[in-house]
């Protein structure tokens, strides 16, 4: 029998489900379509969904402990690359103190939109993100507060 997706172990579909609820709570509108009630559904649905979701954790230096399946195509990393890397990787090192200071202003708003910045995949191609929304989640594996984020829409430069 083939091991479990990672995506559907007890932890991430618990995480999924509070992505999926904080998203709601915050910006009034559900991330992706399903209205199924079973949570690994949910988590399913989330990993498959054609919107590009991310979150990390709140600690000091802030790891990704979630990337849907169209994040991990479009940062060209496998799940166990891209989740429990410093979520400062997903930028140029030119580009972090802006990413830093939009992480602190949605931490401090707990939730905000419209947000555009330059990104890195695992090769080191450049693309825009466009019309993000960022929000916080509660303080998650023992760590503060962390924060996903979810966007449609980007280019290549």
């Amino acid at each position: 029998m083939p091991p479990e997706a990672p995506w559907l172990s007890p932890a991430a579909v618990g995480l999924a489900v509070e992505l999926l609820q904080s998203h709601r709570s915050l910006f009034g509108r559900p991330l992706i379509a399903c209205r199924s009630p079973d949570p690994r559904q949910l988590a399913q649905e989330l990993f498959n969904a054609p919107t590009v979701v991310l979150a990390h954790d709140g600690g000091a230096d802030p790891r990704l402990i979630y990337a849907n399946a169209a994040a991990l195509r479009l940062w060209r990393r496998p799940w166990s690359a891209m989740v429990g890397m410093p979520s400062r990787l997903t930028a140029e090192p030119g580009e972090r103190q802006a990413r830093a200071q939009m992480l602190n202003d949605a931490l401090r708003q707990q939730a905000i939109r419209g947000y555009t910045g330059i990104r890195v995949d695992s090769a080191g191609r450049r693309f825009e993100i466009e019309n993000a929304r960022l929000w916080s989640l509660p303080a998650l594996h023992g760590h503060g507060v962390g924060q996903a984020a979810a966007f449609s829409s980007w280019a290549w430069l």
